[in-house]
């Protein structure tokens, strides 16, 4: 089934954190709704704005809806990261079920306002917001954020900013990094639980999954709603994309080559999914 993420944090209550699970390329789709579907776990496809005009909005809508028609789980699709206002309506407009805005960048204030008429435009649509407190360090999709500009999410304006809002979903910055794969997050877990008792109507959201260990992935399952997972898959789907097609000939079927590369990635969506149940 079809379905935002109010929908889908309500049906998972009590179950855990739901993964969202970044969409880079259009072979990638089956095989993670497939995943989930073998697993029995609702999935957030995720994309940025550039995958959507990569793959061409319409398609890519009609291809999630079509295939989440099929399965026996939710299937979310949800824009990530996204600073345009534009972009977003139009996201919206063309069916995501889902949409985040980014103004973490801003001041409070403007970060406040904008959100607010995203948050306004998809409630009218029966679509779901993310917004973003404090800034998560790392690269993602071509977005910067030095470590040195990165921020902790500090509750009291979390608190604001929900309440002046009425978001659905906040990201919140703990002390995970996008695109950290060669050391550990440091996770702040008193700031988790600050959060998680200032905030509890509202889904927390981890970005930055992939620098997780598992034993930390455990433990935010707990407390939070939603995690993100971009960098792991984009990253192991390269590496077997590149072992494939050196022996590939003029003849060979390019479904052949894109197979083992959609088998690591369900491996991945599979052995994440079963973390964040709790």
């Amino acid at each position: 089934m079809y379905k935002n993420l109010i929908e889908m944090f309500r049906e998972n209550e009590g179950k855990g954190a739901v993964g969202a699970f970044n969409l880079h390329c259009f072979e990638m789709l089956p095989a993670m709704i497939a995943a989930a579907q073998e697993l029995g776990t609702p999935i957030i496809i995720q994309t940025s704005l550039g995958t959507a005009e990569y793959i061409g909005f319409e398609a890519l809508i009609a291809a999630v809806k079509a295939l989440a028609q099929k399965a026996d789980i939710n299937v979310c699709l949800h824009m990530d990261h996204c600073k345009s206002i534009e972009a977003l309506k139009k996201a919206m407009d063309l069916g995501y079920s889902s949409v985040m805005y980014d103004g973490s960048d801003l001041p409070l204030e403007e970060n406040i306002k904008n959100t607010q008429e995203v948050v306004a435009y998809a409630h009218e649509r029966n679509v779901s917001v993310e917004g973003e407190i404090g800034s998560i360090g790392g690269a993602e999709d071509g977005i910067v954020v030095e470590k040195s500009d990165a921020a902790y999410t500090k509750p009291a304006d979390a608190l604001r900013f929900v309440k002046e809002t009425n978001v659905d979903a906040l990201a919140v910055a703990i002390g995970t990094t996008h695109g950290q794969y060669k050391s550990k997050a440091n996770i702040n877990y008193d700031l988790l639980e600050t959060l998680q008792a200032k905030l509890p109507n509202v889904g927390l959201v981890l970005h930055g999954g992939t620098g997780v260990s598992d034993e930390d992935m455990k433990r935010c399952a707990k407390g939070m709603k939603k995690i993100n997972v971009g960098t792991e898959l984009n990253k192991s789907y390269i590496e077997e994309v590149n072992a494939s097609f050196p022996d590939a000939t003029p003849l060979t079927s390019l479904r052949k080559l894109f197979t083992p590369a959609n088998d690591h990635i369900k491996r991945i969506i599979t052995e994440k999914s079963t973390l964040f149940k709790i």
